[in-house]
């Protein structure tokens, strides 16, 4: 369905289930918007839905979001917004039945549609029959998922619109459909309408995560310090030919400039040629981004090709369980002595474990936090005298953890003199949950579509292709002034972000000027970024080109010891990875610092 409008305002209120709750308020009361999209859902959040609802087949979802609806509802009713959001989690009917309880009782009749079909939680024996493999490692499909879940793309929510729902709740979909769908509906894009579809899951894409786009988590972190207290989230207004601006709420905090969207664009990327989702293959490496007023970003030049004729599919299972205990300790010699108290832990359990035959940890891992551990050899603070020690442990047996738990905290009176900080207690136990990520084919998977309990015919699903590959681009080599050098950190010439991508972990590396991108080709490559990760990096580190931006994206597999919800690290998810990279010293020519376009004092940044 078709309307008229030429321009379709979208606001995203959160980026994930427990952002602030000022978010779809601001957004609602700024009178600035015709679609409010939230997005809750990440595959721990799954895992725990999942949970929730085998023990109350009434749970299984953003428990939440019901009530952030009912206390807007009279706004969002008189100003005619439209919701659309994945707090379905697993259990999308019972979100619905409890948020109309909720708008009956405050008198505001808001139709609500659901989309289902995402949930294959009750096939997974016969997955594991079909002998489905892990994508990236291979592994066998888990004997007891905790929840499996394929990642739906947007026409059956922009069906749903299409039916006249005003609030649309789904399971598991890729988090920019949820900006799609009302795109698809109010301009009429088709499925075959690939640039279009490309650019506008890049306007989804952008907002998806919240303030992140609008100054949140920043490079350049002090130009938007002063407003943390009150971020603005951020709003896409999407035109009919796809091109966007990305802005934000009148008078509310942050920024919004090329730099600060471009950021948003490279995080939790693959390879910017391809980045698969269920309606189209997006190619983002020749945009325009074109600061276009006050806290607005216009953004043009998305391509996309046909999409595969599968969908990733990701399903949890419990690997045993965890442990992580923490501890301050103050002194001389405190990175020492903070070794050698986790060793002795590690020790002293591990011969308690014997005594027991509990069977030995699976995995430990020690973090010295304040000594820059997670610098590896660049590392320049192992004289500081006050860390924090971290220890995580995985063992198969909860018994075993629970003696870890009350072996953890007697180090205080019998290891190291310092240690304190003990007022949180015992360390928690706690299962280790596990990503499972397969492709299953489109053809298989069966999804429906409901408004007021009435079924919604769905257009006929287009199984999608094996896509084409992307014709190569390289950013064009220029010149790099000859003559002396003067070594700089990576953060004088470029800015970035980092994110997850399973145990894979992505760093986007934007050039600050164009004429910077060259000298970044040249001795920024892949094997450059292995050695400065060789304390994390256990697989290939592949780099890609994105020319419109002036950039790179790094791919670094087996990057995260076992990615988000297995790992034992504190940086589990790579957030950090890309303020690591910053401090990766560069040869500049000073031919550039004495004209002004590298700042002086990042001769003080090494």
């Amino acid at each position: 369905m078709s309307g008229t409008k030429q321009l379709v305002r979208i606001g995203c209120g959160a980026g994930f289930w427990g952002d602030s709750g000022e978010g779809p308020k601001q957004l609602v009361e700024s009178g600035q918007i015709d679609y409010l999209i939230l997005d809750y859902l990440a595959e721990i959040t799954m895992s725990l839905l999942a949970r929730a609802r085998s023990k109350d087949p009434a749970t299984g979802y953003a428990t939440d979001f019901p009530d952030v609806i009912a206390r807007l509802a009279p706004q969002i009713k008189q100003h005619g917004i439209r919701v659309v959001t994945n707090a379905g989690g697993v259990n999308p009917k019972a979100c619905q039945e409890v948020l109309a309880a909720k708008l009956k009782a405050v008198g505001i009749d808001l139709r609500i549609g659901i989309v289902t079909g995402d949930d294959l939680l009750p096939r997974a024996a016969e997955m594991k029959q079909q002998g489905i493999r892990e994508m990236f490692s291979g592994g066998e499909f888990p004997d007891k998922p905790w929840s499996v879940n394929a990642y739906l793309g947007a026409f059956p929510i922009a069906a749903a619109l299409d039916a006249g729902a005003d609030i649309v709740i789904t399971g598991r979909c890729v988090d920019s459909a949820l900006a799609l769908a009302p795109l698809i509906h109010e301009f009429g894009w088709k499925a075959t309408d690939y640039d279009l579809l490309s650019a506008g899951s890049l306007a989804g894409h952008v907002i998806e995560c919240g303030t992140q786009a609008t100054g949140g988590i920043v490079t350049d972190w002090k130009s938007t310090v002063e407003d943390w207290d009150r971020m603005g989230f951020p709003i896409a207004e999407v035109a009919r030919d796809g091109s966007f601006v990305a802005t934000k709420p009148t008078g509310t905090g942050g920024r919004v400039a090329p730099e600060t969207v471009a950021e948003q664009v490279v995080y939790e990327i693959g390879d910017p040629a391809s980045y698969l989702l269920p309606d189209v293959t997006c190619d983002w490496r020749e945009l325009s981004l074109r600061q276009a007023g006050s806290d607005r970003v216009e953004v043009r030049g998305a391509k996309g090709r046909a999409p595969t004729d599968s969908y990733k599919v990701s399903a949890t299972w419990q690997d045993g369980f965890r442990a992580t205990g923490t501890m301050m300790i103050g002194g001389r010699d405190a990175v020492a002595r903070a070794e050698a108290t986790a060793g002795a832990i590690l020790r002293r359990t591990r011969r308690i474990f014997g005594e027991r035959k509990l069977g030995d940890y699976l995995r430990s891992d020690i973090e010295v936090l304040g000594a820059e551990a997670n610098w590896g050899e660049q590392a320049r603070a192992r004289g500081t005298r006050e860390v924090i020690l971290k220890l995580s442990v995985h063992h198969a047996d909860k018994a075993a953890l629970e003696i870890f738990s009350r072996e953890f905290l007697p180090s205080a009176t019998s290891m190291a003199q310092g240690i304190t900080g003990f007022a949180g207690g015992r360390p928690s136990v706690t299962p280790l949950v596990r990503l499972f990520s397969c492709l299953v084919p489109k053809r298989s998977v069966v999804i429906a579509a409901e408004l007021d309990g009435k079924a919604i015919d769905l257009p006929a699903q287009l199984q999608g292709a094996v896509s084409s590959p992307a014709a190569a681009t390289t950013i064009t080599t220029g010149s790099i002034p000859a003559g002396p050098t003067q070594t700089l950190p990576l953060i004088a010439l470029a800015y970035g972000r980092s994110g997850d991508k399973g145990d894979s972990a992505n760093i986007g590396v934007l050039a600050r000027r164009p004429e910077f991108a060259p000298l970044l080709r040249a001795q920024l490559d892949a094997d450059a970024v292995t050695r400065h990760f060789a304390h994390f990096v256990r697989g290939r580190v592949e780099r890609f080109e994105i020319p419109g931006l002036h950039g790179f994206n790094f791919l670094l597999h087996e990057a995260l010891g076992g990615g988000g919800m297995a790992s034992l690290r504190y940086d589990p998810q790579g957030k950090m990875l890309a303020q690591i990279l910053m401090d990766f010293p560069l040869q500049v020519p000073v031919q550039w610092i004495e004209q002004g376009l590298v700042a002086a004092e990042a001769a003080e940044l090494t």
